[in-house]
């Protein structure tokens, strides 16, 4: 998700229904190089992902900060479309279940 979402959000915003004046579409497009970058460095814990601890816990905290300042927007200007809820649920919710299989991983559970 973060590699395509990453993707789409650097070469065309207006593909995830994100658009602006420019200098929001050139700060939108610097945020989705930033989620393809976490996505890509993702993908690189797959081969021996048991022993790649520290670089998916760094991973996963940099994908929680993200979504829990998407959530208390949010909250505050009350949109909860499936732009917002789908991201959400990948972020608060996903991607942390990942750590813990990681986890278990890793300890040989």
């Amino acid at each position: 998700m973060p590699v395509g979402a990453g993707i789409l959000g650097a070469l065309n915003p207006g593909l995830l229904d994100l658009a602006g004046r420019p200098q929001t579409v050139t700060h939108i497009a610097y945020l989705s190089g930033l989620l393809l970058g976490i996505g890509l460095a993702a993908w690189s814990t797959i081969p021996a992902i048991e022993t790649k601890t520290g670089r998916l816990t760094l991973l996963t905290f940099l994908v929680v900060i993200g979504g829990l300042a998407r959530l208390v927007t949010a909250a505050r200007l009350g949109v909860w479309t499936p732009w917002v809820t789908g991201p959400l649920v990948m972020e608060l919710g996903v991607t942390p279940a990942l750590w813990l299989w990681q986890r278990r991983l890793s300890r040989g559970i």
